[in-house]
């Protein structure tokens, strides 16, 4: 079991003399951003097809132990028939990714907010998603952000595929706090601008709080569920990014959280 978090990439200009040291060259930003924090959630994957040059080279910035997600690329998700995708799954976890050796982390398949829950579409689509390429084990997350996925029948449709929900602290989607997979993904999303780690301390001491909860294999406390009560898995590996909100605080709001985990 690891609790690793993170932030959702390390190119961006407001970090730069604040996160970043003064100086520090634009091609080491991901060497310095992947010790400062567990993990960085990968955007560039939702836009555009990466190659495995460039897989590679981020896990040869990247030290030992430290993980990648990748958010998947927007043409399997941004559909109106999600059993249409099998095409660009496969291109997807074809183009490289294996090239992270043992740093390549879940991918998070995300929907529209509009996407609305249709379960035979979206068990379609859960059942395109591979449990291997190449030989290596994929781990899928999908963050779906319509309410009606609110239901028990979508959460035991991800259960059957050992699929994570996404967790969702955001003022604009809905939380589901449902444990669907063998591992959590948990994306923090309303961090403040006035505060320096974004979240104050009380915020970092529940979320503190949820983390130890789902590494052990429970709900957390004060996230809303809706389906059956997860049976006993053990331990879980947790993935948590603090991303969105203000981005400009993600850095020390990740390091703030990792340093209460690393007193615990």
């Amino acid at each position: 079991m690891t609790i690793r978090v993170g932030i959702g990439g390390w190119t961006y200009e407001p970090w730069r003399g604040v996160f970043y040291p003064e100086g520090l060259k634009h091609a080491r930003e991901l060497e310095f951003a992947s010790r400062a924090v567990t993990s960085i959630e990968v955007n560039g994957t939702f836009y555009r097809t990466q190659t495995p040059k460039a897989f590679k080279s981020w896990a040869d910035q990247a030290p030992e132990g430290f993980v990648f997600a990748l958010k998947a690329v927007r043409y399997a998700t941004n559909r109106r028939v999600l059993a249409e995708a099998g095409e660009s799954v496969q291109a997807f976890v074809n183009s490289g990714l294996v090239e992270l050796g043992d740093k390549l982390g879940p991918i998070n398949w995300q929907f529209a907010g509009t996407k609305k829950f249709d379960p035979d579409d979206f068990g379609a689509f859960l059942a395109l998603l591979p449990e291997k390429v190449d030989g290596v084990g994929l781990r899928h997350a999908v963050e779906v952000r319509h309410e009606s996925f609110g239901c028990p029948e979508f959460i035991a449709l991800a259960r059957k595929h050992n699929v994570a929900v996404v967790i969702a602290d955001s003022p604009d989607y809905p939380a589901i706090g449902d444990l669907t997979a063998d591992f959590v993904y948990a994306r923090l999303q309303d961090a403040k601008a006035e505060i320096e780690t974004g979240y104050d301390e009380k915020a970092l001491g529940a979320w503190h709080a949820r983390a130890g909860q789902w590494a052990k294999g429970e709900a957390a406390e004060g996230i809303p569920t809706y389906g059956e009560k997860a049976g006993k898995k053990g331990k879980r590996d947790c993935f948590i990014y603090m991303i969105n909100g203000a981005k400009e605080r993600a850095p020390a709001a990740a390091m703030a959280l990792l340093e209460k985990l690393g007193k615990s």
